[in-house]
């Protein structure tokens, strides 16, 4: 059994005739290497592509541009030159990747410079705090890549490893950090750049030693160790930041889901509502902002109890602070114009709200009275048509179905008190008659004078 299940992994795992050979690969690798001619022109259209969709915050753009963006042959190249020995190589490769960012960079600073758009969107902003997840992204788009040059069927691998590493962004987020004099924006995307293009050489030099590739020299047992310590100590040291600024970020999120919690479970008041709530962190003091709409409630108090539960949800030394009233009162306490025109915009809306119920009520308490004035209207009538009606008094009602359907009927119930007895056709008639003036169908019930006396 453990011999068969060996040998399917071996089957599926190996790759024996599906790659290509050393040279060939090699040759794919060093040709995608060079920035002259077509391929810097290339760069230069991708990198503006890339800024526009950044500037206008659309994927679709920045994708095509990361497709058809040249950077990724002179990164491999630099994994390929290390794993073989080719200094030559290597250099070339350097020099090269260090003139396309250089162009890249001041691509986009020229463009954000002249660009009216200087507001920063969503897409620019994800360039701007790398994570350890970056690194793992890097480090197998770079795996991906040096498969997909060395296999026979190359597939869309090599485009599909541009898109998901991403180093077209952030070399535009460096240019509009740059252009918009934003030192967080330049030093967050240099850095992803950097990630990006040390993992992704770090995976190609991985798998040329593992696919064992001969080296263009043989190096000495010493040179070949402090080459592999080199590399590992520059992998290491640039992922260190990475593994901080994950951390802090993971610690944010989860302060953000207890705040979260603690806001939807503690603030329930039975007239009024949290509009919006959010954190900061000033000199180390982390203060979350409630904004309420409604009945108005006794700050202090409120504050007091809620600081004492803050203890229950990992909340401690948090300060809070309480917003509600008026616009002018909202204002001078510092609340965005956006969370005044929602309180106006919920006002207006229960305004409405209201006046429709109010319409509703007047309409029904009208038709009520209609019906109620039709008797008044209709008696003098009677007395001349039907003779034997002494007294009516006409009254809405609705009836409910007992049984499954539920079905409800509107009846106007006419309550009659005869002078004397009155023939069923003769009552036919003044039923039709009743139904003919009020429009809706009368139910006729006979009262004697002791109901209505």
């Amino acid at each position: 059994m453990f011999n068969k299940i060996k040998q399917l992994f071996t089957e599926y795992f190996t790759l024996g005739n599906y790659v290509v050979s050393q040279t060939e690969a090699e040759a794919a690798i060093r040709e995608a290497v060079s920035f002259k001619g077509p391929n810097i022109f290339v760069l230069i259209v991708a990198i503006l592509m890339a800024s526009l969709g950044l500037n206008v915050n659309s994927t679709a753009v920045i994708i095509g541009a990361m497709l058809i963006s040249p950077l990724m042959g002179p990164i491999i190249g630099i994994g390929l030159g290390i794993g073989v020995q080719d200094f030559d190589l290597l250099k070339t490769c350097l020099r090269n990747l260090m003139m396309a960012a250089g162009f890249s960079i001041v691509a986009s600073t020229l463009y954000f410079l002249i660009s009216p758009v200087s507001e920063g969107h969503s897409e620019l902003l994800a360039r701007t705090s790398p994570s350890i997840y970056d690194v793992l992204i890097g480090f197998f788009g770079g795996t991906a890549g040096i498969i997909g040059i060395c296999s026979r069927s190359k597939g869309n691998v090599i485009p599909g490893v541009a898109i998901a590493t991403a180093l077209m962004p952030p070399l535009c987020t460096v240019g509009y950090g740059i252009a918009t004099l934003q030192p967080a924006y330049f030093l967050g995307a240099a850095y992803l750049f950097l990630i990006n293009s040390v993992y992704i050489a770090l995976a190609t030099y991985i798998g040329v030693k593992l696919m064992k590739f001969t080296p263009a020299s043989t190096p000495s047992p010493e040179q070949a160790k402090r080459t592999h310590r080199i590399i590992y100590v520059i992998a290491i040291v640039v992922m260190i930041p990475s593994i901080y600024m994950t951390w802090t970020m993971l610690r944010q999120a989860n302060y953000e889901t207890r705040v979260r919690k603690f806001v939807t479970t503690e603030c329930v008041f039975p007239q009024t509502r949290v509009l919006t709530h959010s954190t900061t962190v000033n000199d180390g003091i982390r203060t979350i902002d409630i904004t309420l709409i409604g009945r108005s409630l006794s700050v202090d108090s409120l504050q007091l109890a809620l600081s004492s539960r803050l203890g229950y949800y990992g909340l401690q030394g948090t300060h809070i602070n309480i917003f509600q009233g008026t616009n002018d009162v909202m204002q001078n306490v510092g609340m965005p114009s956006n969370d005044i025109k929602n309180i106006y915009d919920i006002a207006q809306s229960t305004i409405t709200n209201q006046q429709m119920i109010i319409d509703s009520l007047k309409t029904v308490i009208s038709t009520r009275s209609a019906v109620n004035s039709y008797a008044s209207e209709i008696a003098p009538e009677l007395k001349v048509i039907f003779p034997e009606v002494n007294e009516i008094a006409l009254n809405r009602s609705y009836f409910s179905s007992a049984d499954s359907t539920g079905r409800i009927d509107t009846v106007d119930i006419a309550l009659i008190n005869y002078s004397t007895a009155i023939q069923p056709s003769r009552e036919n008639k003044l039923r039709e008659y009743l139904e003919a003036r009020v429009k809706q169908k009368v139910k006729i019930v006979s009262v004697d004078n002791s109901v209505i006396r």
